[in-house]
Parts: structure tokens; sequence; C-alpha cells
């Protein structure tokens, strides 16, 4: 009797993908970074010009991706795209920067923020269960964290019908949320004078900074300083943007990969463009964008000092009360089980092709009973479970942030590569604004990596010896294979 074979089905149509798209962007990263950006330059203008300026690159980056989607509609995605263009070396360091930070970084740091915002509900997380020294302590919460992975791995490895039903449900659930905090965030807002307030000196940028004695130094900005520090604090925006190429790797799996990709990047992004800038505005209109950090008042705090930084639940205490921040915790709960839903059901398809390549664990290219690569999944989740206990995570994801804007530049000027190297390649759908939207977004993200590397020259140059360090592990992939 012959084995029956195991292939990839294609069983995700336009509807599943672009959830995936939306739900892997949409994590906790919207109710948390506004924070830092109003501290950073200071004013509502320059604020939801950074996010509007975001929502664009990330757009074009993905109306561009939508080319090389329908030139390669398999799994692995980008990583498949890179080695077309570039080689091998390129796409192994690549995968490895997804593998060791990128993708496993996010899914750890999106789950210890489930967790987090469990311990809301459930203060026994607090409990630590055993510390070394001061710098490091093995919590409740970090167990619960590694609980969410394992459990959303055990879903995924059951098959893509299962991994595609969580995902959807999820996505749903907190678009439906956050377009009711936008609007009743709108309705609460309008009725008091907050929103013009912040909009009076709309321009007026500024830095501010909380010294160690409590005390705040502001920082008046304008031309180059203002450049060098939106450059800087859009990567919090960016990061809050991210993941909407993860569709790409299950390319596989996809009904009609060759139209559903490029429409799913395009819908995706554009959906979560829309509403972090309408999220943005409610939280001008219920907070000023300036306080005090000692205030023991709400809307005292502003934007600026908003408890722990969390602006999502300083908006929702201003709606609902008290009761808002377990409202608003509820929802991070929901949109960061479903953030990690779309990562762990896409990442593990990326491993897979990077085994099918000789360039990853062999046990990862095979697929299990229900189709799906449970071995790449697994090891995905015990890398990410890794990260977790190691609470460096954090530390991680500054590093590969920078890291990963390198590799989507480096991405879309393949198209240009492939233009010229496969002139009669097929080509379904065309890259939007060709050649002018993919220069504008490579020179308008190297001109953010420069101002990154400039004011954040330690963790952007730890990005890159993190990328340099795959050079010798591919070069031991490449002499087993031999």
């Amino acid at each position: 009797m012959s084995e029956t074979k195991h292939e990839l089905k294609r069983s995700l149509g336009l509807l599943n993908a672009t959830s995936i798209v939306a739900g892997s962007m949409i994590g906790s990263g919207i109710f948390i970074v506004t924070a830092q950006m109003a501290r950073d330059v200071g004013s509502a203008g320059w604020l939801l010009l950074i996010w509007l300026v975001t929502g664009l690159l990330t757009m074009s980056a993905a109306l561009s991706y939508g080319e090389l989607a329908g030139m390669m509609p398999t799994a692995g995605g980008q990583f498949v795209y890179i080695q077309r263009a570039y080689g091998k070396l390129a796409s192994f360091l690549y995968g490895w920067t997804v593998f060791t930070v990128i993708q496993t970084g996010v899914i750890a740091a999106v789950a210890v923020a489930f967790a987090n915002y469990s311990a809301v509900f459930f203060p026994v997380l607090e409990n630590k269960i055993f510390s070394i020294g001061e710098s490091f302590s093995f919590t409740n919460k970090q167990v619960l964290a590694m609980a969410s992975i394992f459990l959303l791995t055990y879903i995924n490895t059951k098959g893509v019908q299962s991994g595609k039903t969580i995902q959807l449900l999820f996505t749903m659930a907190k678009l439906v949320a956050l377009f009711a905090l936008i609007i009743l965030g709108l309705y609460v807002g309008m009725k008091t004078n907050v929103l013009s307030d912040n909009f009076a000196n709309m321009w007026d940028a500024s830095k501010t900074v909380l010294n160690p004695d409590g005390s705040i130094t502001v920082e008046k900005l304008t031309g180059i300083a203002l450049l060098g520090a939106m450059g800087a604090t859009i990567i919090n925006s960016l990061f809050s943007s991210d993941a909407w190429n993860n569709v790409t790797f299950i390319a596989g799996e996809i009904k009609e990969p060759k139209k559903n990709i490029p429409r799913s990047l395009f819908l995706g992004t554009l959906l979560v463009t829309v509403i972090y800038i309408l999220a943005n505005i409610a939280y001008l209109a219920l907070l000023p964008i300036k306080g005090t950090p000692d205030a023991t008042a709400v809307v005292e705090n502003g934007i600026m000092f908003a408890a722990q930084d969390r602006v999502g639940a300083a908006a929702a205490n201003m709606i609902l009360g008290n009761i808002g921040v377990f409202v608003m915790a509820g929802l991070i709960m929901v949109s960061t089980f479903g953030c990690n839903s779309g990562l762990v059901l896409a990442g593990g398809r990326l491993f897979y092709a990077m085994s099918k390549d000789s360039l990853f664990f062999k046990k990862a290219g095979e697929l299990n009973k229900n189709d799906v690569p449970e071995r790449a999944l697994w090891f995905q989740c015990f890398w990410a479970c890794i990260l977790c206990i190691s609470g460096k995570y954090g530390d991680l994801l500054t590093y590969a942030t920078f890291a990963s804007l390198l590799f989507y530049i480096l991405t879309i000027y393949g198209i240009f590569i492939l233009r010229k190297k496969e002139p009669d390649a097929d080509r379904p759908y065309k890259a939007f604004g060709f050649p002018f939207i993919p220069a504008l977004y490579i020179v308008l993200t190297s001109a953010i990596c420069v101002a990154l590397l400039i004011y954040d020259t330690k963790n952007t140059g730890l990005g890159l010896v993190i990328v340099a360090l795959g050079i010798p592990v591919y070069y031991l992939f490449m002499n087993k294979k031999e």
C-alpha cells in the first residue's frame, strides 16, 4: 500500500488572508507606544503625521510586495523573494534573523503582554516563582505567556482549519472592540475642549525627558533636530504596524494566491492604518498630550505620562471610569492572543521553506498527518518560550526592528533587480506606482535607518551584529549539506 503524500492545502480565502494581515499587525503596541512618541515630539500635529507616514510606508511596502507574491505564490514568502533576487546567503540571513529574534521575539513579547494584562484580573500571576539576584526573576506571568504560546502552537498543529478559525474569530473580536473604543472615545471627547486644546499649537514640537529625580526637561525641536526626533520615534509606530508580511509566509495554503495575497496585503494594511490613526485621534480627544508624571488624576498625567505608558487604559478610564481599566485589559488580552495566533500560524511556514532548501533543521521540512509543518511550529514554540524565560526578548526586539527594516528595503529593491533579471516572468500583479512608490519607500525607510543609526547607535549596531552572526551559521549548514 502506497503512503499518503502530505502537502500544503490551499484552504485560506481572501477573508482569512486579510484577517492574518490585520490580526498579526494589531497587538499591544497601539495601546502603549503613543506615550513615548508624545514625549519625543510633544505635539498633536507631528504625532498624527508620524502615524500617517507609518501607514503610508506600510501600505506602499505591502503594495510592492504584491508583485513578488504574485510571482512566487509558495510557502516562505519574503524568504523566497530575497533568495530569488540575491541568492541563498541573503535569504538565510533573513530567515536566521526571523527565527532568532523577529518572529520568535515578537511572539514572546506579545505573549508576555497577554500575561501582563491577564494579571489585572488575576493578581496571583504577579507572584515570583524564583529569582536570581536583582536582574532576573521568573514569575507566574512568564508561565502563562509560555502556556499561551504552547496552546496556540498545539492548535495550529491540528491543521490550518483550526488555526484560521481562531485567527478569524479573534481578529473580528478585536476589530469590533477597537471601533467601539474609537467611537465612544470620540463621542465622549467631543463634549470637552481637550481635542481643540491639543490642536491649538499642533506644530510646536518639543522633546520631554523624565529625569531620575522625577523632574522633567523640555527641549524645543525645530529643523534637523525635529527630523531626527521623528526619524527615531517612528520606530515605535513601525513596530506597532509590523508583521503585515506574515501572510506571504503561508502563500502555499492560500486559494488563488496570485490574486488574494496582493489584495489581502492592501486591505489589511489599509484597515489597520485607518484604525491606528482614528485611535490616536480618540486619545487626543480624551487626554491632553502633555501632562505631569507625578499627578494623581489620569487626565493630569496626559498622554505623555499615562501610567506605565498605557494610553489605551487611560483613554478607557476617561470613557468608563475605573472599570475602563478592566475593559481595556480584556481588550488587550483578546488583541494579543489573536495577534499571536497569526504569528504562530505564519512563522512555521517560513522555517518549513528554509528546511526545504537545507537551510534549517531537516525535520522542520516535514508535514504531519494534518498537512502542516508540525516540527517547524514546535521549533518556533521552543525558542519563543526560551525568550520568555530569558526576559531579554524586549532587548532583542529593539535590535531586530532595525534589521527588519533593512530586510524590507532589500526585498523591495529586489523588485528592481528581478524586473531587470527576469523581464518576461509572469507578473499577474505589478507593484503600485512602480518605480516611484517603491523607490520612495526605499529612500524614506533608508533615511529612518540613518536616523536610528545616529540616535540609537547601540541598539541598531547590535541589530546588525545579530544579522552578521548568521553568516558562520549559514556556512555550517552548507558544509553539512555537502
